[in-house]
């Protein structure tokens, strides 16, 4: 859960800089989020949009945030 101390300091960070932060730690681990960008909609709660990935990118990205944890063998649902 956000504290009032981190939504005050996210008033301070530029959506478009943490686009390109973001873009650039996910191209060291070889992940591309092609939708990746700063949502017009929302201009002043600086939303960022990282829009919809196919199954494997999904499980690339889980693996990389959580240091190799990610398990490769989820049943799949036909639902």
């Amino acid at each position: 859960m956000e504290t009032a101390s981190q939504s005050h300091q996210s008033q301070y960070i530029d959506p478009f800089a943490a686009v390109e932060s973001l873009r650039a730690a996910l191209d060291e681990v070889g992940i591309v989020l092609p939708s990746l960008a700063v949502d017009p909609a929302s201009p002043a709660l600086r939303l960022i949009d990282l829009g919809r990935v196919r199954a494997d990118v999904a499980l690339r990205l889980a693996d990389s945030l959580g240091g190799g944890q990610a398990s490769t063998h989820h049943p799949v649902s036909n639902a």
